[in-house]
């Protein structure tokens, strides 16, 4: 966010590039730095004549390139976005010629989604050097807690960690669709507030007694009771708890949990750095590894990993989810 910030400002004090080429596979930072763009460099009367929006699946590089080159009308520049441009991957080297000597008074965007150009060809290198070239890569799980706290915290908002959890198990890593919802909430809750598991409930409609975090925390805890009342609600409501994602979490705590084994130093800023965790779920692993040694946790993984074979209809073909997780619990815990 800090790049983005710094894109606005340049912008506002007329440091523009005349090719912005937006690439990669997060779309969210595409999206701003498109949408400041679009908003700030034409006045609203000045964008009737000077900004087209064009959509690669629709057009040619050269037909582009050829708007590309006309001259702004009563504006000091025009602004060109070509959004879905990753629709043009097997063409976009076409654009050399222009990269090399683009019009002053246009600025082009492109908005590449879910693609990134060859960095060893030659557009690649031209823009880098000469435009402005951007890659939006895709936020590791573990590093969009730290993503959602620095959002709110530029919104004077802050997140308890099991809130921001529970967003990122049932939204996954996608800021697009996190961003939205984390909107609605500021909407909802004054400046200054704390997000809490009930505002995540009450509003966005995730459980917060019946998730994979609360899954998670009972199996660790052989609470077999609260556990099997988890996936019974998974069960009648698989769209909305899908099992291949209740196994791939669960796979990445019992890893987390053998690698929290092997430690020597299990302090909590080396367990932290180590495991890539918030401290606040320290206390969860160190609990879990008293009740699951080693050797357990080890056969546990292999017990997800058949599990999620038998998801995909390998060795149980047309059986229920709900079955599988049923029988994937009784085996973890006993």
């Amino acid at each position: 966010m800090k790049r983005i910030k710094q894109i606005e400002e340049d912008i506002s004090n007329g440091k523009i590039y005349p090719i912005y080429f937006l690439m990669g596979e997060e779309s969210f930072y595409i999206d701003k730095i498109t949408d400041i763009i679009e908003n700030n460099i034409l006045s609203e009367e000045e964008k009737g004549f000077n900004q087209l929006v064009l959509y690669g699946r629709d057009i040619e590089v050269e037909e582009i390139i050829a708007n590309a080159k006309r001259y702004p009308m009563g504006a000091d520049k025009q602004v060109i976005i070509v959004k879905e441009a990753q629709d043009l991957s097997r063409s976009i080297e076409n654009l050399v010629p222009y990269a090399e000597n683009p019009q002053p008074t246009t600025v082009l965007v492109f908005a590449y989604k879910y693609k990134s150009l060859d960095k060893r060809k030659k557009l690649a290198k031209i823009i880098a050097k000469s435009a402005f070239l951007f890659e939006s890569k895709r936020l590791y799980e573990n590093k969009v807690g730290d993503w959602i706290d620095y959002i709110l915290a530029e919104k004077n908002y802050r997140i308890e960690p099991k809130a921001a959890q529970m967003l990122i198990e049932f939204l996954g890593t996608d800021l697009s669709k996190i961003y939205n919802e984390i909107e609605k909430l500021m909407v909802i809750l004054p400046e200054g507030a704390i997000i809490k598991d009930i505002h995540v409930e009450e509003n966005i409609g995730i459980s917060k007694d019946f998730n994979n975090f609360e899954l998670q925390k009972a199996i660790g805890e052989k609470n077999i009771v609260k556990a099997n009342q988890i996936i019974n609600y998974f069960a009648q409501n698989p769209k909305s708890n899908p099992l291949v994602m209740t196994i791939s979490l669960l796979n990445s705590f019992f890893t987390k949990l053998l690698m929290y084994h092997g430690l020597k130093d299990k302090g909590k800023i080396n367990v932290s750095k180590v495991l890539k965790i918030n401290p606040f779920f320290i206390r969860e692993y160190q609990l879990t590894a008293a009740k699951y040694p080693m050797r357990k946790v080890s056969q546990i993984i292999s017990l997800l990993r058949d599990a999620d074979l038998k998801s995909k209809g390998v060795g149980a073909s047309n059986l229920p989810q709900g079955d599988i997780l049923k029988e994937l619990l009784f085996k973890i815990m006993h």
